[in-house]
């Protein structure tokens, strides 16, 4: 089906897409989100188009990896939604929406909205032509020339801090600036779980700086092959669930900020997803009579 191209609207004309993409946010995954964006600004022109297209396209392209050129016709110009990325990128809008959904899983899940403790990994990543000498390197363990993404995420696998920098950084070295947005951000999570490659003075100066506690998970003697490690495994399901975003498979970016950006991104469409589920269970509950929904508390009068 062929979809209205967005020239309608330079003609005055409000006119929905037609044709929609698997990327496309549903109603009640946009019912997540669209109360955690910014409120459209009163000075100046107003905007043209709408913010859920807006989003619905940026998550096409970390979705599906396509150049922001490469937008398909029927979602507003390219140069509006890279301009929002680029607008929400640097007042962190992505992250505020993260944390927001983030509590929201949370709740659903039966946890406090804030997290106590955490897991910090990193994830070397092949770096594109697009990327930069400047902010590239060379992982000789993994053999990987381009970034590496230190990621650190609660006992959901939900992301609480990202950090791009360049493969060449050794883990304890990309851990620290990590862990310092993690105090900030996430000041109840003072408990951190991480891998060998965090061990040594990492640990120490985390409990002495930050009065945070980390938590080396060593694998066991004479393992060989993969295999899950407790704790550690929700980061390594994370990295898998951000990586499955064809964008995210390899780093494109020129600036990494917008690495980090998109590992947002990515993340908002997953908790968006999850708690449209969430909603239509407990729609489906409520409809069949059990009015006892999640959450929910009995109230004695």
């Amino acid at each position: 089906m062929v979809g209205f191209g967005w020239g309608c609207w330079r003609q005055g004309l409000v006119m929905a897409r037609t044709h929609h993409y698997p990327s496309d946010l549903t109603d009640a995954e946009w019912a997540q989100i669209e109360p955690e964006l910014p409120a459209p600004s009163k000075d100046g022109r107003h905007e043209a188009h709408p913010r859920r297209e807006i989003v619905n396209a940026i998550l096409y392209v970390a979705r599906n990896s396509c150049s922001w050129r490469a937008l398909p016709s029927d979602f507003p110009p390219w140069e509006t939604v890279y301009g929002f990325f680029r607008r929400w990128r640097k007042d962190g809008t992505a992250v505020r929406i993260n944390a927001a959904l983030r509590r929201k899983v949370r709740l659903f899940e039966g946890r406090d909205p804030e997290p106590s403790a955490g897991v910090v990994d990193s994830q070397s990543v092949k770096g594109a032509p697009t990327v930069g000498r400047d902010s590239r390197g060379y992982d000789a363990g993994k053999k990987v020339n381009g970034r590496k993404r230190f990621v650190a995420v609660d006992t959901l696998g939900l992301l609480l801090a990202v950090l791009v920098r360049p493969a060449s950084v050794q883990d304890r070295d990309g851990g620290r600036p990590l862990l310092v947005d993690l105090y900030f951000d996430c000041p109840s999570t003072r408990y951190v779980f991480a891998d060998g490659g965090f061990a040594g003075g990492f640990a120490d100066w985390a409990g002495t700086v930050l009065r945070t506690t980390v938590d080396i998970v060593r694998k066991p003697a004479g393992q060989r092959g993969f295999s899950p490690l407790p704790k550690r495994w929700v980061v390594e399901r994370t990295l898998a669930w951000v990586t499955s975003w064809r964008r995210l498979a390899r780093d494109y970016e020129r600036r990494p900020d917008s690495s980090e950006s998109f590992v947002y991104w990515a993340m908002i469409g997953i908790m968006a997803r999850r708690l449209a589920r969430h909603h239509e269970a407990d729609d489906d509950r409520f409809r069949k009579g059990d009015r006892e929904l999640p959450g929910a508390k009995t109230i004695n009068i």
